[in-house]
Formats: structure tokens, sequence, C-alpha cells
């Protein structure tokens, strides 16, 4: 929670309660939660938090750098006609996502410990940056605040 306190006073973003409780489950949890399981366990202690404020936190909190996301980014399904084995690209300012073929990724041995988890059926590879397009914009077209960089 420091850490958290720390970001957020650096960052100029009020630390709230409902902010903190937010967090803590995130940060608390090994299931990598989706927004409506995070409202579930905050509502255990604030019966009254909504799901557009987990969102709008859980956004925040991705903006700042105190949790990522996984799948989808901002809940925008994507779709793919491309049924060869292949990786994405994926820009984290734009949300350009551009294929790309790798044979050792397609021949990606996974650890023995995913077996315990389940059965492996495929895998895929999303390497995640910023493309060439938003890097070659200039500094002072780029965004200044955390807030200003989100995309809906």
């Amino acid at each position: 929670m420091q850490h958290f306190e720390q970001v957020c006073r650096s960052a100029g973003v009020k630390i709230t309660h409902q902010r903190m409780e937010i967090f803590r489950n995130v940060a608390q949890s090994g299931r990598h939660p989706d927004a409506k399981a995070v409202l579930r366990g905050v509502r255990e202690r604030m019966p009254t938090v909504s799901l557009d404020t987990v969102y709008r936190t859980l956004w925040m909190l991705t903006d700042l750098g105190l949790i990522t996301t996984l799948g989808p980014p901002r809940e925008r399904a994507r779709f793919d006609a491309n049924l060869s084995r292949h990786h994405h690209f994926v820009c984290r300012r734009c949300g350009l996502v551009s294929d790309f073929y790798n044979d050792a990724f397609d021949e990606l041995q996974l650890p023995e410990s995913v077996a315990a988890i389940g059965l492996v059926e495929t895998t895929h590879v999303a390497a995640e940056g910023v493309c060439r397009a938003c890097s070659s914009q200039s500094e002072e077209s780029q965004p200044t605040t955390p807030n200003e960089r989100r995309t809906s």
C-alpha cells in the first residue's frame, strides 16, 4: 500500500478510501479478477461502491502503472480471420493490432507446471508496446498526464 500511496501522490491523484480498497482487492487476489469480481470483493466492505467507480478506478490504476490488464484492451474485442499460426503486436497508445510470424514462438515449450493448471490447446504471443507511428509523433502532441492517454 505504501507504493500505491507514493505513486498516487507523485501523480497528484487523490487517495480515497474507495481507490485504496479497489487496489487492495486486486493486489491481494491471485486470480486476475475482472471488474465485476473486484466489485463483489469491495462491496463486502463498501456496499455502496458502484461498478462505474470500479471501472474508472481500475483504468486510473492502469494509467498510473500500478496494475496491468489481460485480454482485450478497454473491453474492445478484436476479431481475426487469419487462422494460420501467427502472433500479434499491440500498440498501447492507438490500439493497432498487427500480425507477425515467428517459428520459435510457434514451437514455444511451456513449463511442466502449466500441465497442473490445465490442458493447453494453443499458445499465442502478444507483444505489447508503442507502434512506429505513435513513437514518431512529436513530444508536443503526446499527452502529458496519464488520464489524457486514455482513448475511451
